[in-house]
């Protein structure tokens, strides 16, 4: 497998970033040497991982932003063919336990979005995975308005797991975070906390973005309001 050079700051990032704007997955794939999968069922988190690969990301799965120098976090996005999102974007796991003392200035979270490259990914179905297209990356940061949501959707969810709710808790809730079971299939199981203030068994838990979060993110960029 050909290895990316970390980018030196933020102008070579974007460098890059231009550069793979247009590009099929399949040229990418090529690029660092590695071979595509007929298609996602069993490699669900693949197009991230070979854009990181390409772009020289280097967090992996430790828990601070992918560029790790940059302090800046890099999030794939599927979209369909009229450019929307088409699905939530996970952006970290909920701590279920460990959450005394835990805020929205101090959390995962914050750091993760604090600075966010998107990169579109075509995700229609009637395309080859090989065939499909990256588009033009876009790095956002949330205004005060957004951050403010943002910190009012995380500090209610902690809150609520420290009451131990976390079981009452549904992908409905939260304006523009929502959490949702992050595992692979139930039988998967942590520990939380429960009503009595106990440990329980319990399904693991993400952060998630909705996808009419994202998707005012994309028109923003598009009509330069962003």
């Amino acid at each position: 497998m050909h290895e990316i050079n970390p980018p030196q700051d933020i102008e070579q990032l974007k460098q890059r970033v231009q550069i793979i704007a247009g590009m099929t997955l399949s040229e990418l794939a090529v690029s660092v040497n590695i071979s595509v999968p007929d298609d996602l069922r069993r490699e669900k988190g693949w197009v991230g991982q070979l854009v990181e690969k390409v772009l020289g990301a280097t967090a992996g799965n430790k828990a601070e932003p992918d560029f790790i120098n940059l302090g800046i976090e890099l999030k794939t996005l599927p979209i369909d063919k009229k450019g929307r999102p088409s699905e939530s974007t996970y952006v970290c796991v909920v701590p279920l336990k460990h959450t005394k003392g835990l805020h929205w200035e101090n959390s995962l979270v914050k750091a993760k979005l604090n600075h966010v490259l998107w990169i579109p990914v075509e995700s229609d179905k009637q395309i080859h995975l090989a065939n499909r297209k990256v588009g033009m990356g876009i790095f956002w940061q949330a205004n005060n308005e957004t951050e403010l949501a943002l910190a009012d959707d995380f500090n209610e969810f902690i809150e609520r797991i420290s009451l131990g709710e976390v079981e009452s808790i549904t992908a409905d809730q939260g304006n523009l975070l929502q959490i949702r079971p992050k595992a692979a299939n139930a039988s998967v199981v942590t520990q939380g906390i429960g009503d009595e203030g106990q440990f329980i068994k319990t399904l693991p838990r993400g952060f998630y973005l909705r996808p009419a979060f994202t998707k005012k993110i994309i028109s923003d960029w598009r009509s330069g309001t962003q």
